[in-house]
């Protein structure tokens, strides 16, 4: 797997323990292991330009995913691919981090873990997709914590 990871804020983000979470993540879904993924780290005005341009909503927002070549999961028979980047606000990510009461590296591996659901075609608009979504998203952070 190829990671592209650049951190464009001021934040001290552990970049290898999301570079190791974005090849955990990548295995468990099948994926081509030369495939390649973009993680980025930007703050809030360009978050809220990236969220104006492409989803018509104002203000900045945790993640946005932004798949290339649609990879689903289990095609790593398909060969590598482009699976698209992802896009992380860390100040908007430590104010929920905040609230809810874990750390700032805990949310961002929480809103990785959604990007790269998203990135793979799952969606939460309809119920029935939340559930499943996030019960994914939920087993691959609980397995992730829980590794060797």
């Amino acid at each position: 797997m190829y990671i592209d990871l650049t951190n464009l804020t001021n934040f001290n983000v552990d970049t290898s323990r999301l570079e190791a979470l974005a090849e955990f993540c990548i295995s468990q879904f099948g994926i081509h292991p030369d495939s390649e993924l973009s993680i980025s780290l930007v703050d809030e005005e360009e978050m809220s330009s990236l969220h104006m341009q492409w989803l018509n909503e104002s203000g900045p927002t945790d993640v946005l995913s932004f798949p290339i070549d649609e990879i689903k999961p289990n095609s790593s028979t398909d060969g590598p691919g482009l699976l698209g980047d992802i896009v992380l606000c860390p100040n908007y990510a430590k104010k929920q981090a905040k609230d809810i009461g874990h750390s700032l590296q805990d949310e961002l591996e929480i809103l990785f873990v959604h990007g790269v659901l998203h990135l793979l075609g799952f969606d939460h608009r309809e119920n029935a997709e939340k559930t499943a979504m996030f019960s994914r998203q939920d087993k691959i952070l609980r397995e992730w914590r829980c590794r060797p």
